[in-house]
């Protein structure tokens, strides 16, 4: 019986080589055709594009209110120069550092508000030349610039404060 017993279990392994070998011919072909059917231009490379971040500004106040430095929020943002229209009057230009000074905002303004107390705001039109990602471009966007007037009294004059900009 340890005879029969052998040669059974030798036939069960022939067959179980005969479907694990056909098996294997049947996955060999569909990979031979799926290699066939695709362009085969070699390996596909992924590469990943920056999308471009629109261009957010803020601003730091210097020397007590008489400088805002206005900078891009993103790093990657490289100003060239800023035009700041205040309605009513020329515009300010400024360079790449970004620094307004309260004098340039005090002309701008001319009498406007200088009697009254308080912080005050003006609308203003930023148009920002800059560069990403290696390429030149412009932007533009509404702010708020807050100034507050200081001085007055008896023998001085009132001067323009900056305080804030912000987004409109």
């Amino acid at each position: 019986m340890s005879e029969k017993g052998d040669r059974e279990r030798r036939r069960l392994i022939n067959i179980g080589e005969i479907i694990a070998l056909a098996a294997l011919v049947v996955s060999a072909f569909g990979v031979w055709i799926s290699w066939k059917s695709s362009d085969h231009q070699g390996p596909t490379r992924v590469i990943e594009q920056r999308q471009p971040i629109p261009l957010t500004l803020r601003a730091a106040v210097g020397d007590d209110g008489r400088s805002l430095v206005i900078a891009p929020v993103e790093a990657s943002h490289a100003l060239e120069s800023l035009t700041l229209a205040i309605k009513g009057a020329a515009p300010i230009q400024l360079g790449s550092d970004g620094r307004l000074d309260a004098q340039q905002v005090e002309s701008a303004l001319g009498d406007r508000d200088k009697e009254s107390k308080g912080a005050h705001s003006v609308p203003v039109r930023i148009t920002a030349r800059y560069v990403e990602m290696g390429t030149d471009k412009t932007s533009g966007g509404n702010y708020r610039l807050t100034y507050r007037w200081e001085g007055g009294g008896l023998f001085g004059g009132h001067s323009v404060r900056l305080v804030s900009l912000s987004r409109a």
